[in-house]
């Protein structure tokens, strides 16, 4: 049996999904109600098998540290283990340059742990993925690398790393955010975006980011100066993400990958989760994402018969454990741990974080509202952007977001 290690990359600063970021890493940052962004892609590595997986840690880590060690405890008499790796500065006094380096600068833990193949992966995407079939693929390909890619529209395709491949899939090129990108076999009206996920031969990998943290000029960046040299002379190959099959999934989620790399595809991605027929489905626990249990109580709905109605209800929402609708509406939204909505308050299409309360008689639409925030009685958030933008951050899709523990008054 091959032995398998997955190499996470969960340095990134996370610059784009600010206030979100400003005091924790983009894959801590929580998702779904009771998950966090991270959770996914080690719950697709666990499910598949994988039980040996190094998380590369580097800004503002804490909140991930402590999400890691609570929640991924595997089986040590085993040799399972998902285990944190901060930036150690092993190779000099520099911090991690790029995702290349990163792998560069912890050379050592391939060294120790000897394994015969290696993921890459993003630690920033929401998916299933049977990482099983794409081993499966490298092998029967005797692959040098091979590149986990989605097809998207081919008008879209001016946003990603696009991957030209040939009719058995070997790559023959790779071109970052091209004006015309071409089609992929098969189908002209899409295109291969690569996901950032990566499988290499161990041998392959060491001598590639060996050969790219001598080269003064480069960004260390594993799409732009790994990916892009290396299908130039050892095989290269494209692993087509539409076609994996994961347990329990319905037709309609095949495919489904998101990229929650800013706030608005960020909002829309668990906006996805509360449709009546979601596209991304959390309920099959053939394939579960896991997370850090918790002893709360279940969510509570308070409900007092009187004549003006105050009737604790949430309609096509997500409540998680410790959640108390006291009287108040939520519609269409995703309420993490302990949120407390008070009477005659109606809450619609929002995301709302950890221990946030919200006052009697307020109006939230379109928000995502981030930890440890008390709304006052009588607020009105998301319907006068122009007001909402004196106060808080608007996105461009018109998402108002209130930071972490704001004082909103």
């Amino acid at each position: 049996m091959a032995k398998l290690l997955a190499m996470i990359l969960a340095g990134g600063a996370g610059t784009r999904l600010e206030p979100l970021t400003r005091e924790r890493a983009k894959p801590a940052v929580p998702f779904g109600g009771r998950y966090r962004i991270i959770d996914f892609v080690l719950s697709n590595f666990a499910n598949s098998g994988v039980y040996r997986m190094k998380v590369l840690t580097q800004y503002k880590s804490d909140s991930l540290n402590n999400h890691l060690s609570r929640t991924w405890r595997m089986t040590a008499f085993l040799g399972h283990y998902v285990e944190a790796v901060p930036a150690q500065m092993r190779t000099g006094l520099d911090w991690y340059k790029g995702s290349a380096d990163a792998i560069y600068q912890n050379l050592n833990i391939i060294t120790d742990e000897e394994p015969d193949y290696i993921f890459v992966f993003g630690a920033d995407h929401v998916y299933r993925m049977d990482t099983r079939e794409m081993l499966s693929f490298h092998v029967a390909k005797k692959a040098a690398c091979t590149v986990a890619a989605i097809p998207v529209p081919i008008e879209q395709g001016r946003e990603f790393g696009i991957i030209d491949v040939g009719p058995d899939g070997q790559m023959r090129q790779f071109l970052e955010k091209p004006k015309d990108p071409p089609p992929m076999p098969g189908n002209p009206k899409m295109c291969l975006a690569s996901m950032g996920n990566y499988l290499f031969s161990t041998d392959v990998l060491v001598q590639e980011v060996v050969r790219d943290a001598a080269d003064e000029t480069s960004a260390h960046d594993f799409g732009k100066s790994i990916i892009s040299e290396l299908y130039k002379h050892a095989p290269v190959y494209v692993y087509d993400f539409a076609q994996n099959r994961v347990a329990g999934q319905e037709e309609k989620e095949h495919g489904y990958w998101r990229d929650v790399g800013n706030i608005d595809v960020y909002y829309q991605s668990n906006m996805d989760l509360v449709e009546v027929d979601p596209t991304f489905n959390l309920y099959n626990d053939r394939w579960p994402i896991y997370t850090q249990p918790n002893n709360l109580p279940p969510a509570k709905f308070v409900f007092a018969d009187e004549p003006n109605s105050r009737v604790g209800k949430a309609m096509d929402s997500l409540v998680s454990e410790g959640c108390i609708i006291s009287g108040g509406g939520v519609k269409r939204s995703v309420l993490s741990p302990k949120v407390r909505v008070n009477s005659y308050s109606e809450v619609e299409d929002s995301i709302l974080f950890e221990n946030v309360t919200i006052g009697r008689r307020c109006r939230i639409r379109r928000a995502i509202i981030d930890k440890n925030v008390e709304i006052p009685p009588g607020m009105t958030i998301g319907y006068d952007l122009d007001e909402d933008r004196r106060r808080f951050h608007v996105t461009s899709g018109g998402v108002v977001v209130i930071p972490k523990g704001m004082k909103v008054t």
